[in-house]
């Protein structure tokens, strides 16, 4: 597989990429509000855990109302799984972070050293999602460091109001 063909699996499932952005920064945002200048990566997963999950159960549910008006009948079940697979990307974006606060919640890493890589994981993923839709797009180098530089700054914007927050 090229290296084209690996970044579209992982950061544009099925041409999604909105899904892993939204999740990353979802992601982020979480760990943000949730941190407070606290440092327990086990309360950080599980407010992950929730945010994420909520709100991809409301982008599946709305979607699926959507689709419904849009085909002017009640979509069926095979419709609804699809729609749910499209929006997969928001609780993938959220795998490795979680990783990261796990191994802070059972001391593998010090619980402040995983939060701040979960937020790292978090801006590399953006970063990548950036190339990715680059590349998929075919955009020559300004585009790509214009892409990235836009996904790195709402990461970074969370990042800022992490550090304010510990501070």
């Amino acid at each position: 597989m090229t290296r084209e063909g690996i970044l579209r699996r992982l950061f544009a499932p099925r041409g999604e990429i909105a899904g892993t952005v939204y999740g990353t920064i979802v992601v982020m945002g979480a760990l943000v509000a949730g941190s407070k200048g606290e440092a327990d990566p086990a309360r950080l997963g599980a407010i992950v855990t929730g945010t994420v999950l909520v709100l991809w159960l409301a982008h599946v549910y709305s979607h699926a109302l959507g689709e419904t008006i849009t085909r002017g009948r009640r979509i069926d079940s095979e419709e609804l799984t699809d729609v749910a697979r499209r929006e997969l990307g928001i609780p993938l974006a959220a795998v490795a972070p979680l990783a990261s606060l796990l191994l802070g919640a059972v001391g593998v890493l010090r619980e402040t050293t995983a939060i701040w890589i979960a937020l790292l994981i978090g801006l590399l993923t953006l970063a990548v999602g950036g190339v990715a839709y680059a590349r998929i797009e075919r955009l020559g180098p300004a585009g790509t460091l214009a892409v990235v530089a836009v996904n790195l700054a709402f990461g970074l914007v969370l990042v800022g109001l992490k550090a304010a927050l510990v501070h």
